[in-house]
């Protein structure tokens, strides 16, 4: 980069090149980065797309490795079929190249819009005329969709998002190797947690237990990335009703029901542990529900397996709970996938196990399985009880990651 003298801010360049420093070892391999941008080169191919402009922290990351921090500004990582760029914020400065894969452009604060007049720059760098180009629509605001439209006014834009979507599906072995460490690090977050509740000890004190634990661990392992985003939700008495709650100031207090929830956050990749536990003895009402739950998750975990399909797994499932009377109790669906995403971003909708999703498993797709019952306020047994695991399918079954025991007989904690 070299600095241009200005006397005001009119003189200041719209866009920037700050390749400062050198290139940092990224979370995978060249390879991996080319398999994946050749996924995408064929279905631009496919769908007649002479340049794609990805905007979602999901669809940057997996195609360049950089995950971006919005506070208001806007991203993009622009593919042609020979290059691959992103555009980030001057706010960045050179971060943004040295931690990804391909090219940057930096845009500035001192000219509206020079976002868009980037995304133009980097179709022009590959000298391409760009009269279809795909976008994320799954992610794409109206408001940002209208101005790249504006700033390509002769293009078609047309969703790449689901087909995207569909090869991030399915992972590759260093993917697996990522999420399998995420797993093993979750576990050592709900041992700390585990070992951390007492009565009187706070939700929120017992998370940042948890949370420290787990990031040291993922700075031990990856040591050239960024340690970003890990977070525990820790939940106790009616707290635990929602699977999504935060953790709160309340204190525990002995007979509450707690459901731990660790996300070791490793380069973008989420994986998780969620657990139900008791602080001491539960009441006999407790206790059954608890083990309805559980041999809902113990047959969940026998049903995931190369050819099964989503949506019998969870019609399957259904039929515990109507012989108890608890499938109206159920809150949300049965699993889902596991890759680039985390509370804000990168769901693969896809792959759940949902009664609406007709997917079959395959081999190199990694899901959960996490059955949850919710009995409200006032009634025998009230609390939300939930279970969760990660499994990798292979070629002849499916390998649970998740080592953490669960049930009675592992999480009823006399302290």
């Amino acid at each position: 980069m070299t600095t241009i003298p200005a006397n005001s801010v009119s003189e200041l360049e719209r866009l920037k090149t700050l390749h400062n420093g050198e290139k940092q070892q990224l979370t995978f391999s060249d390879a991996e980065f080319e398999r994946r941008l050749s996924g995408l080169r064929q279905i631009m191919s496919t769908q007649g797309l002479d340049a794609v402009i990805l905007t979602s922290y999901h669809g940057i990351k997996y195609y360049s490795d950089f995950l971006y921090t919005t506070f208001g500004r806007n991203y993009a990582l622009v593919v042609t079929q020979e290059q691959s760029v992103t555009v980030t914020a001057n706010i960045d400065a050179g971060m943004p190249w040295r931690t990804s894969y391909g090219d940057n452009i930096v845009y500035t604060d001192w000219k509206r819009d020079n976002f868009y007049y980037g995304l133009q720059e980097a179709v022009k760098r590959a000298g391409v005329s760009a009269q279809r180009i795909g976008v994320e629509d799954d992610a794409l605001p109206l408001m940002v969709r209208q101005r790249i439209q504006d700033a390509f006014p002769g293009a078609q834009l047309t969703d790449v998002s689901q087909d995207a979507m569909r090869q991030r599906m399915i992972k590759s072995a260093e993917e697996i190797e990522v999420i399998k460490h995420g797993a093993r690090i979750g576990d050592l977050g709900g041992e700390a947690i585990k070992a951390a509740i007492r009565e009187g000890i706070t939700e929120y004190e017992v998370a940042l237990i948890g949370t420290e634990a787990m990031v040291h661990e993922i700075a031990r392992t990856f040591p050239h990335r960024e340690v970003r985003d890990t977070w525990v939700w820790f939940q106790s008495g009616i707290n635990t009703d929602g699977a999504h709650n935060w953790a709160t100031t309340r204190k525990l207090q002995r007979g509450d029901i707690l459901s731990l929830n660790c996300f070791p956050m490793t380069s973008g990749y989420y994986t998780a542990l969620e657990r139900t536990l008791f602080l001491g003895q539960p009441d006999e009402e407790s206790l059954r529900l608890w083990n309805i739950n559980v041999e809902v998750h113990r047959r969940g975990l026998e049903l995931i397996k190369p050819g099964a399909v989503c949506k019998d797994i969870a019609a399957e499932l259904n039929e515990i709970y109507i012989g108890y009377g608890l499938l109206p109790n159920r809150t949300f669906g049965y699993g889902h996938s596991f890759g680039v995403l985390s509370h804000y971003y990168g769901r693969e909708a896809g792959l759940e196990l949902r009664e609406d999703i007709d997917t079959v498993l395959e081999p190199g797709m990694v899901v959960s399985m996490e059955p949850m019952i919710t009995v409200m306020d006032g009634l025998p047994g009230a609390g939300g009880y939930r279970e969760h695991d990660i499994l990798v399918v292979g070629e002849d079954g499916a390998e649970n990651i998740t080592k953490f025991g669960f049930g009675p007989e592992n999480n009823i904690i006399d302290a």
